[in-house]
C-alpha cells in the first residue's frame, strides 16, 4: 500500500466525515457512554410483551445514530471494492454484534459501558492503523482481518448490552424483543452502509481518492482517538 504524506490536503469526504461527528457528538451525547434517547429509553423501560415492530425500529435507529459502529465499518469497507467481500466483513460484524448483545443481556453479564466503549473506540483506531499499513512496516505481520471484524463486532455489540442492563427490562417477550432489535440493527446497517458506499463510489472515481486515502485514515484515526479520550473521561469523572 502506497504511503502518503500524512499532512496532505485532506479530501472533502475526510472532512464530512469529521464534520459529521461533532455534529452528531453534540447533539446525540449528554453523556460519555453508549447513548439511548431519553424518550426511547422510557419505552424500553415501560414496555412488555412482544413488541417486534417498536424493537426493530429502535435497532435500526440505533446503528444509524451509532457513529462508533458507523466509522468502523467505514475503515473496515475503505479498501474494500466487490460487493461480496464487503458482504463477508459486514456478516462477521454482524454475527459478534448480535452475539454479544443477545448473550450480555440475557445472562446478565455486565461491565463499565465507557470501559467497553473506549475498547470500541480504540477499534477505529485499530481498523485506520490496519488501512495505512502500520502493522505491516511496524511488525512485518497482516493481521487476520475478518478475525479482526468478528472479535470488535463482540465488543461493539457488548457496548449496547450493557447500557440496556441500566433499564427495567420486562423479562415478558425479552428474547423476542432483543431478536427483533437485532434485526433492527442488521437493517439500520444496510441503510448505513449504502449510503456510505455511494459517496465511497463517487469518491474512488477520482484521482483524489489514492492521493487522499492516507490522510483520510488518519483522520478516521484520530476521531477513534477521540472516542476512547471520552470514554476514559466518562469513566474517570462519572
Amino acid at each position: 500500500m502506497p504511503a502518503y504524506p500524512i499532512f496532505k490536503t485532506v479530501p472533502w469526504l475526510a472532512l464530512s466525515l469529521a464534520a459529521a461527528f461533532l455534529l452528531i457528538e453534540g447533539a446525540l451525547t449528554a453523556a460519555f457512554a453508549h447513548g439511548v434517547a431519553e424518550g426511547d429509553k422510557g419505552y424500553i423501560q415501560e414496555s412488555s410483551g412482544l413488541l417486534v415492530g417498536p424493537f426493530v425500529y429502535l435497532g435500526a435507529k440505533h446503528m444509524v445514530t451509532g457513529y462508533d459502529h458507523l466509522l468502523f465499518l467505514f475503515g473496515v469497507i475503505f479498501f474494500l471494492y466487490r460487493l461480496k467481500d464487503v458482504s463477508i466483513y459486514v456478516t462477521m460484524f454482524a454475527i459478534g454484534h448480535s452475539t454479544t448483545l443477545l448473550l450480555g443481556v440475557l445472562a446478565n453479564i455486565s461491565v463499565s459501558s465507557y470501559l467497553v466503549d473506549a475498547i470500541i473506540g480504540l477499534s477505529v483506531v485499530y481498523k485506520a492503523l490496519d488501512n495505512m499499513g502500520a502493522y505491516q512496516r511496524w511488525f512485518g505481520v497482516q493481521p487476520n482481518t475478518k478475525a479482526a471484524t468478528l472479535i470488535f463486532g463482540l465488543f461493539h455489540g457488548f457496548g449496547l448490552a450493557t447500557k440496556l442492563q441500566d433499564f427495567e427490562l420486562s423479562r415478558e417477550g425479552l428474547f423476542g424483543n432483543l431478536v427483533a432489535f437485532n434485526v433492527g440493527v442488521e437493517i439500520g446497517q444496510i441503510l448505513a452502509l449504502g449510503a456510505i458506499l455511494i459517496l465511497m463510489g463517487f469518491w474512488r472515481k477520482t484521482p483524489s481518492f489514492w492521493r487522499h486515502a492516507y490522510s483520510a485514515n488518519v483522520v478516521l484515526m484520530t476521531l477513534g482517538f477521540v472516542l476512547t479520550g471520552y470514554q476514559f473521561v466518562g469513566y474517570f469523572v462519572a
